[in-house]
């Protein structure tokens, strides 16, 4: 009897040792896979062009912020080759554009017409369902914007949450999140937040 409860035990062991915890998908596996993932974790960059704009980019609604906040201003002036049709925009910073960007612009690109700056970061809110099907899943969870300076407080609404859908795959060492492209039933992370919605 004692080396039967000794074998049963041993066997226990032996089965729950073969099992990870990311063997089992659930709502904390799936948020910590998907707030850890080098997509979800990147900085969303706001790329600003100074000189001669088209049109279309000078009344961007990203442009149009920057012009309520003061910090550019444009005046017409005929298009070169490369940029068009008319109407063209010289976009230039005005002092308080300057006094804004000076620390947010990398000392490399000061001289630049054409230069990123970090705006954003997404925060996970919470994963709101998963759907399994075999070794593949669909988890549904909300995400927001959090600003990281004055120019992203300025372009993202940091209240506002949206609702995404990404796949996942069960692979021989536990479930990962599906990085890049798949199909629209077990879209990748990227596609997921590109194609994320405001919540309801």
């Amino acid at each position: 009897m004692l080396k039967l409860r000794l074998l049963g035990i041993l066997v226990f062991l032996g089965l729950a040792a073969g099992c990870s915890p990311r063997d089992f998908l659930t709502r904390r596996l799936a948020a910590d896979l998907i707030a850890g993932s080098d997509v979800f974790k990147s900085t969303q960059e706001f790329w600003l062009r100074t000189g001669v704009i088209s049109n279309q980019d000078y009344f961007s609604p990203e442009y149009l912020v920057l012009q309520r906040r003061g910090w550019i201003t444009g005046a017409n002036v005929p298009c070169s080759p490369s940029v068009g049709p008319p109407p063209c925009w010289n976009v230039v910073l005005t002092p308080l554009g300057v006094e804004t960007f000076r620390d947010l612009i990398p000392s490399e690109a000061r001289t630049s017409q054409y230069f990123s700056v970090p705006a954003a970061r997404r925060e996970l809110a919470e994963v709101t369902g998963i759907s399994k099907n075999g070794n593949v899943a669909e988890v549904d969870f909300l995400w927001k914007w959090v600003p990281l300076n004055e120019l992203g407080a300025a372009l993202y609404t940091s209240g506002v949450q949206y609702t995404a859908t990404v796949g996942f795959k069960h692979y021989d060492d536990g479930w990962r999140v599906i990085q890049g492209g798949a199909s629209k039933s077990n879209q990748g992370l990227d596609e997921a937040l590109k194609n994320a919605e405001p919540a309801q």
